[in-house]
């Protein structure tokens, strides 16, 4: 962690000390003064490279810009307590971000893709074919029972059979198209 706090003291190493004003001056003397502990402190809340550099130019903003560019009395505290309130603040931010990817992820699951919309529409429109293929009787079936959506009774007393035996014409019609789906299938994939 050392070698990491000494490669920031490579940004107030080409400082020209003439160059700054007074409030610069002491900013830049306590970031030579506590800048390798704050980096250690950041690197162990925050374990994340660009969070810590975030975090430590924050703190240091913060500072320079305490109230009105004046030097707190405790340079030192208000430099930890500041970059440790920033750490935390991230580390929440990070954890919301997470949770709401997770329940946006969760979300998306129920969503359909493009591929699956476009697999859908093509085994509606195979279905379709199939059932115009269908005897007259069994195409009859599907069409009231499962597109209309009436009941087993409400198809028989439509086409005058009884619901048993719509019962067992579904099932037959049903049958039929999966065989003619399945060869449909296996032709596309040789």
């Amino acid at each position: 962690m050392t070698s990491r706090a000494n490669s920031y003291s490579l940004a107030w190493d080409f400082v020209v000390p003439e160059s700054l004003t007074g409030t610069q001056k002491w900013v830049l003397s306590a970031m030579k003064s506590h800048g390798e502990g704050l980096v250690n402190m950041l690197w162990r809340i925050l374990a994340n490279e660009e969070d810590v550099c975030d975090a430590y130019q924050d703190t240091f903003l913060k500072l320079a810009h305490y109230q009105g560019g004046r030097k707190p009395e405790n340079v030192k505290a208000y430099l930890f307590r500041s970059a440790s309130n920033t750490a935390i603040s991230m580390l929440r931010r990070r954890h919301s971000e997470r949770k709401f990817r997770t329940n946006i992820g969760a979300k998306q699951k129920d969503i359909r893709s493009p591929w699956q919309e476009l697999d859908s529409k093509q085994l509606q429109e195979r279905l379709r074919e199939g059932i115009a293929q269908l005897p007259d009787a069994l195409r009859e079936i599907i069409i009231l029972r499962d597109l209309a959506e009436l009941s087993y009774e409400q198809v028989g007393k439509m086409l005058g059979i009884s619901a048993a035996t719509a019962r067992v014409y579904r099932c037959k019609a049903v049958r039929q198209l999966a065989v003619w789906l399945q060869k449909e299938s296996n032709n596309e994939y040789v």
